[in-house]
């Protein structure tokens, strides 16, 4: 006896002529399995089922694998635009002071961090002990390695990375409450020359992990450390 079609007329054509409609369609496949699964009762294991449910599983952790692998590429992406447009900025600057003032504004909001504090150790007397709020600081030798390892025995990168606390009021001033994480490039000025370290500190805990990869600011410590050389002569 042949089946009475009970599906509207206009409906059952266009499945018919267009079934892909249907196959894609993940919500309309997942209600006609689920039927199916319970016209067949409880005592017969649809091992197609299974294997078709395991199989979309994988299909969406794929899925959110692909969404962050291109959501991290973007990301990379920006930031090392950032960089460019802050090196480019660095590049600029004819006389030191504009440099600093340059560093402070500009380069700041390129990479959108809140403070940035430019370091250099001397073996003078004159070695500032108390709030700083400008950009330059200078600080007695040996203060950028115990900078960067918090006073560990422990070998210093050149970039570092991190979540920090709010005590480096001899170095942020007033706005050392406010700073949640930093990046600490230290720079080589060349031989015969104390090291120094450039701090970008930001009110965001994590702009700045140690988790992130630290290509980007190894660039951009060597940009700087060449475009200083220039102004120690």
């Amino acid at each position: 006896m042949a089946n009475t079609p009970s599906m509207d007329n206009t409906i059952r054509e266009k499945i018919i002529s267009e079934p892909e409609v249907i196959l894609e369609d993940q919500d309309v496949m997942n209600a006609l399995i689920t039927a199916n699964e319970q016209a067949m009762g409880d005592n017969i294991v649809d091992l197609r089922g299974i294997a078709m449910d395991r199989l979309a599983t994988r299909l969406d952790r794929l899925e959110d694998t692909h969404r962050s692998v291109i959501a991290a590429a973007y990301d990379n992406l920006a930031g090392t635009n950032q960089v460019h447009r802050a090196v480019l900025r660095l590049l600029d600057a004819t006389k030191f002071d504009d440099f600093l003032h340059d560093l402070s504004h500009d380069v700041a909001d390129t990479l959108r961090v809140d403070v940035v504090r430019l370091v250099l150790e001397t073996d003078e007397d004159d070695a500032s002990t108390g709030h700083m709020d400008t950009v330059l600081v200078m600080k007695e030798t040996g203060f950028v390695d115990t900078y960067a390892t918090r006073g560990r025995d422990m070998p210093v990168r050149q970039v570092t990375l991190r979540q920090t606390r709010a005590d480096g009021e001899d170095i942020y001033g007033e706005k050392a409450a406010y700073v949640r994480s930093e990046a600490c490039l230290k720079l080589d000025f060349g031989d015969g020359r104390l090291p120094g370290m450039l701090l970008l500190g930001s009110e965001d805990p994590h702009l700045f992990t140690p988790q992130q990869g630290a290509d980007l600011m190894t660039f951009f410590a060597g940009v700087f450390e060449r475009a200083m050389r220039r102004w120690l002569g």
